[in-house]
């Protein structure tokens, strides 16, 4: 007898391909979600990975500041310093000038000229005195101009006097330092009086 198959066989045969289907369907769905978390972890760690980084440069950039402000303050101290390392060496260069200008003043007189007054501003001395002699008036600025110490010697005035020493002439002279700062601080002659030589 032939063998006939009374089983709703297109009903199983259905049964499994939906199984199937919702099998492979299952697995898919794993696969994206696994996928979906993998996307979501790499991204999150190289997030992460940049906060890291950022926190780090932005660690490095605060010390940066940190020096640069360091930097600023060691410099403004430096400046100050060589301030102060200027000045100093400008009062030891000016140390002993009031004595040397009164020595080579006292060379460079010859007879016949008296000095009455000295004045110092800055780096120039004025010079007021009386001379007997146009001539050793003319002595003088030339050894004014030869001196190691003084230069530009200009006569302001030369007048004759009335009275009892008409045989001697006032003058003015002013003479430049050599080699000093025009700096008021460093004044080492403001005024002397006296007689001559």
């Amino acid at each position: 007898m032939a063998y006939i198959n009374l089983l709703p066989w297109r009903e199983e045969a259905l049964k499994t391909k939906k199984k199937e289907f919702f099998i492979v369907l299952a697995i898919a769905g794993v696969c994206a979600f696994v996928l979906v978390l993998l996307v979501n972890l790499y991204f999150q760690a190289r997030v992460d990975g940049q906060r890291v980084r950022n926190t780090f440069l932005k660690n490095e950039i605060q010390l940066l500041d940190r020096q640069i402000a360091e930097i600023k303050t060691l410099n403004a101290k430096k400046t100050a310093l060589q301030k102060r390392i200027d000045i100093v060496e400008k009062l030891q260069r000016s140390r002993n000038v009031g004595t040397q200008v009164l020595d080579e003043i006292a060379k460079i007189i010859p007879n016949g000229i008296y000095i009455t007054q000295i004045d110092k501003k800055d780096n120039t001395i004025q010079i007021t005195g009386k001379s007997d002699s146009n001539n050793h008036l003319a002595n003088m600025i030339r050894a004014i101009e030869l001196s190691d110490l003084f230069t530009d010697a200009t006569l302001e005035s030369i007048t004759s006097d009335d009275g009892p020493s008409k045989l001697l002439s006032s003058f003015k002279m002013r003479v430049n330092i050599k080699g000093l700062v025009n700096d008021s601080n460093t004044g080492f002659l403001n005024t002397v009086h006296g007689g001559g030589k």
